[in-house]
């Protein structure tokens, strides 16, 4: 695995954006399978709480639920409009609330885990 590098910002961005290109293709060629965007949702909350610079590991957890809601923008449906699509991202929102708190708890304990690792070796 590459090293830390992302930094708060990054991590959103990176998060935001790969949810984003899953939401549209799962919209297009899976009929927005929630299991699947759930499944990747929590893949791309692991790799950015891995890949987030120690200083900014607050961010892994900050970004995982703003990804998810980014994500669900684009993953489309039935109906046309601003409403329609608010409306679904709501209901997706309660709906696959399991996947996204499994998403974020993950973020939040790789982050928690890394900082206490670095902790033990700046005390040694």
């Amino acid at each position: 695995m590459p090293a830390p590098r992302l930094t708060g910002l990054g991590t959103g961005v990176f998060a935001g954006l790969l949810m984003a290109l899953w939401g549209g293709l799962d919209g297009l060629l899976m009929a927005s399978s929630a299991d699947a965007y759930g499944g990747f949702f929590v893949l791309v909350c692991a790799a950015a709480a891995l890949w987030v610079r120690p200083a900014e590991l607050y961010a892994a957890p900050v970004a995982a639920p703003l990804a998810f809601t980014v994500g669900l923008l684009c993953v489309g449906g039935p109906g046309h409009g601003i409403g329609s699509r608010l409306q679904q991202v709501f209901t997706n929102l309660a709906l696959q609330a399991g996947w996204l708190y499994a998403g974020t708890l993950l973020a939040g304990a790789i982050a928690a885990g890394r900082w206490l690792a670095g902790r033990r070796r700046r005390r040694r």
